[in-house]
């Protein structure tokens, strides 16, 4: 698989010309036509410009110093605070990120030409179904703090998820606690997955010595849901609960939830009798940690 991958990387990069000093022949290297994508027609934050493409800071610093000497960026405060850095195209690197554009629509079609209908529309599935599979691999996941605006922001899609799908709605105040004190260390705690710097998704635990520990607050943001990454944090908490000496793991859900329903299936928990009062729950599961 390594060695494909490593195959797969060397014919990626010499076909879409980044080997080239001048990408598409403009004059500046791939890294420096990159950003310029990125940065867009509105502007960006420095400091998201750097998690999105997931580069070094000093890197970065360099890339917008030389499009900056070229008089296609300005770099300078926000506007609303002072000690954020913010990017934006000059009229100059507006013409020239359009310029880009053409030519990579050219570029692309120049690969296209040479296939048959049959070949491109293989070609294009098989680079959308490439395409997922490496954004899945960018996703993280780690702990966090469930006062982090990332664990705030993850938590507050989750309820508002559930109040459109349940029947009713649904209150958190009527539902089995999870508060931020449950889900620190030791008492619980609480996964973040991150893509591009962005929060997607999160999952918690709820330790209770002797007794069963709870699995809580399983959400995975919408946009990159088909990716495997609910499967990754039950497999992760898992793995945290059986660090902690944990040897069974509980978890209801309601009906309406179905692909939850199926993903704790298919991940070895068994459907049981109710053990809590959750007025949302109509499953209740239960797995034994081997």
């Amino acid at each position: 698989m390594i060695s494909q991958m490593r195959r797969f990387n060397r014919t990626v990069t010499q076909r879409i010309g980044a080997l080239d000093d001048t990408f598409l022949s403009r004059g500046r290297p791939l890294g420096q036509a990159r950003v310029l994508w990125e940065i867009g027609t509105g502007g960006i934050q420095v400091r998201t410009l750097r998690s999105r493409l997931g580069l070094d800071s000093g890197y970065l610093s360099r890339l917008l110093r030389a499009l900056e000497a070229g008089g296609l960026v300005v770099v300078g405060a926000d506007p609303g605070d002072g000690r954020i850095r913010t990017v934006r195209l000059t009229q100059a690197g507006l013409a020239e990120r359009a310029e880009l554009d053409r030519l990579s629509d050219e570029r692309a079609a120049s690969i296209l030409r040479p296939l048959s209908g049959r070949q491109r529309g293989r070609l294009a599935a098989a680079m959308a179904e490439v395409e997922r599979l490496l954004t899945a691999s960018m996703v993280s996941i780690a702990a966090a703090d469930p006062r982090h605006p990332d664990a705030r922001h993850c938590v507050r899609e989750y309820f508002a998820e559930l109040a459109g799908r349940f029947d009713g709605g649904f209150d958190p105040a009527r539902s089995i606690s999870a508060d931020d004190d449950e889900l620190t260390p030791p008492a619980g705690l609480l996964l973040v997955a991150t893509l591009r710097g962005d929060p997607v998704g999160c999952g918690a635990l709820k330790f209770h010595g002797g007794a069963p520990t709870e699995v809580k607050r399983m959400w995975v943001s919408p946009a990159i849901r088909g990716l495997g990454l609910g499967r990754r944090l039950l497999a992760e908490l898992e793995a945290r609960a059986a660090e902690r000496g944990a040897h069974t793991l509980r978890l209801e859900t309601n009906e309406t939830l179905t692909e939850a329903i199926a993903l704790y299936r298919a991940a070895g928990y068994r459907e049981v009798d109710a053990f809590n009062s959750e007025p949302y729950a109509h499953h209740w599961f239960q797995k034994t940690l081997t």
